[in-house]
């Protein structure tokens, strides 16, 4: 258990520091060291946290670090993934602020900001290639995944609304 524990604060606290650009560019990370690594989940157990998570208020990094602790080592495990994954940023939050606001306006600083960009893209593009087969098993799911994405992008409704609806449907029709 105690190993357990501290495979989790290394595993987060890699995605801690690797990840940028928010919660959903650490998905992909966090994947890499639950399934692949680890071997903690599976991928459809990831999927399965993920949109859970996804369906929850708050970062979805946080969420998924505590689930996975949880999953692994009980209350330690969650204690010890939430850790790893929110100390870097905390740390790089307290002993960077005041660099970044004091050189953001270098063609550098400015030019590292605008390299990262597209690699946070690739990222969630590989994250999504990665659940498409596991996310639309059948002709009810791919409908479904086509009506939220018409609520989301056409009739603009709240992603908060779309997320119930869909839970909804899944407990009354997807048993």
């Amino acid at each position: 258990m105690l190993r357990d524990v501290l495979n989790l604060f290394i595993a987060f606290l890699r995605v801690g520091i690797l990840g940028y650009g928010g919660g959903p560019s650490f998905i992909p990370l966090v994947e890499i060291e639950v399934v692949d690594n680890y071997r903690w989940m599976t991928t459809q157990e990831f999927t399965d946290a993920l949109a859970l998570g996804y369906a929850l208020p708050g970062p979805i990094a946080t969420k998924m670090a505590w689930y996975v602790g949880f999953k692994v080592a009980g209350w330690p495990g969650a204690l010890s993934a939430l850790m790893g994954i929110v100390a870097p940023s905390a740390l790089a939050m307290i002993l960077l602020l005041k660099a970044l606001l004091k050189y953001k306006d270098l063609p550098m600083v400015e030019g590292m900001l605008t390299a990262i960009r597209p690699v946070v893209v690739v990222l969630l593009v590989l994250l999504v290639v990665d659940m498409v087969p596991s996310s639309f098993i059948n002709v009810t799911t791919v409908l479904l995944g086509l009506a939220g994405f018409l609520a989301l992008q056409v009739f603009h409704v709240h992603p908060a609304i779309v997320v119930v609806l869909a839970l909804a449907f899944g407990a009354l029709f997807l048993r």
